[in-house]
């Protein structure tokens, strides 16, 4: 009997892990290959395809322009009137002229910059005292580029005023002075500003407030102030506000904003006390004087302290107005101890409780005037009349 023959198969011995591993990598990497190739044909399809399909006609060619017809009455206004005003502000560089201690060479410092507007053809121009305050001299920037040297005429630091001068500039010309006592809130202004020598800006809005309080470099009030929402930026300090048709109706003088960036609110002094206070500048070449009583006065906190209703008279200058209307200030009794003098209560039948009430009253009249001045003394009350005197600023 034969035997069948039975061939066993052979088993393969197993592969190694790494060669396994080699293999799947093998794999991937051709497929990365694969599936990138895909990507670049897909690319180059789309790009071929889109360059065969040419832009729509109404692409090749600048679109109609569209120019309206008219502008309205508002705009037209507007734009008129800032063109003829423009022509009248400035800007201005204050200069402190200094002289080197070494070299003895003259130099001229750099303060601070603002704008101006032309108050007469004879070269006067208006502005904030505190634009031209840290200054000696200045630089006047005309609205052709022109530039003039210009010399500090006056200044009204207790309102925020300062008249400069500039001669030689031809065909200078002055805004037309409107009145700011028959102003309405809702009226509409134009504040026009000249921050950088080379360029106008006009800002437009309503009057916001009137009769507004605000403080002077000199920390006194400036009573009757403009309220505007019309941007008034730092370096557009000095410029005119101005109603609807192009007449000054206020200086612009300041914002109110604690980091100084225009935040919704500006305020500007009233051409009223403007067109009073500079005439007397002009005319007393800088040497405006103030009216007063001639008096030192004690702090509102000092009065708070000592539980007192009124402004305390500190010390009464020898010969002044108040020392001839027999004033007192404070006295030193026989211990040495300080004792009270008079106390302003109240001056032309208005209460006076603060200094603002005081200097607001003061504000009304002129040197030369004669007011009633109550005081209020041990109790008592009296009326005396003081002849009002010139008070340097």
């Amino acid at each position: 009997m034969s035997h069948s023959q039975y061939v066993i198969p052979q088993q393969r011995p197993p592969q190694p892990l790494a060669a396994r591993q080699s293999a799947t990598v093998r794999w991937l990497a051709i497929l990365l290959v694969i599936v990138a190739g895909a990507l670049v044909y897909l690319v180059f399809d789309q790009r071929r395809n889109s360059g065969t399909s040419p832009p729509p006609a109404s692409a090749l060619k600048p679109h109609d322009i569209v120019v309206p017809k008219d502008l309205g009455a508002d705009e037209t206004a507007t734009i008129q009137v800032f063109e003829k005003a423009s022509a009248s502000v400035v800007h201005i560089t204050s200069i402190d002229s200094q002289r080197d201690a070494f070299s003895m060479d003259a130099m001229a410092i750099p303060q601070g910059t603002g704008t101006g507007f032309v108050w007469d053809p004879a070269g006067y121009i208006v502005t904030n005292y505190h634009v031209i305050q840290m200054g000696n001299t200045a630089k006047v920037t005309l609205d052709d580029g022109s530039v003039y040297d210009a010399k500090i005429v006056g200044s009204a630091p207790d309102k925020d005023l300062a008249v400069i001068k500039i001669d030689g500039a031809p065909s200078l010309r002055k805004l037309d002075v409107g009145s700011s006592s028959g102003l309405k809130v809702g009226q509409k202004v134009l504040a026009i500003g000249n921050p950088f020598g080379f360029d106008h800006t006009l800002t437009t809005g309503v009057i916001s407030g009137l009769g507004r309080e605000i403080k002077a470099v000199t920390g006194r009030p400036i009573y009757d102030v403009i309220q505007t929402d019309a941007a008034i930026n730092p370096g557009n300090s000095g410029g005119p506000l101005l109603d609807s048709q192009g007449n000054l109706i206020g200086v612009n003088t300041a914002i109110f904003s604690p980091s100084g960036a225009y935040a919704g609110i500006g305020f500007a002094v009233p051409v009223d006390t403007v067109n009073s206070i500079v005439p007397q500048i002009i005319a007393s070449n800088g040497q405006l004087a103030r009216p007063g009583l001639g008096i030192a006065i004690g702090s509102d906190q000092l009065a708070q302290k000592m539980g007192v209703k009124g402004v305390i008279i500190q010390q009464v200058t020898q010969g002044s107005a108040a020392d001839q209307a027999g004033l007192a200030g404070v006295q030193r009794d026989a211990s040495g101890r300080f004792t009270l003098g008079d106390v302003i209560v109240n001056v032309d039948g208005a209460p006076v409780t603060d200094q603002n009430d005081l200097f607001k009253a003061l504000d009304r009249h002129k040197v030369g005037d004669t007011i009633d001045v109550t005081v209020s003394s041990g109790g008592r009350e009296r009326t005396v009349k003081v002849t009002l005197q010139a008070i340097p600023q």
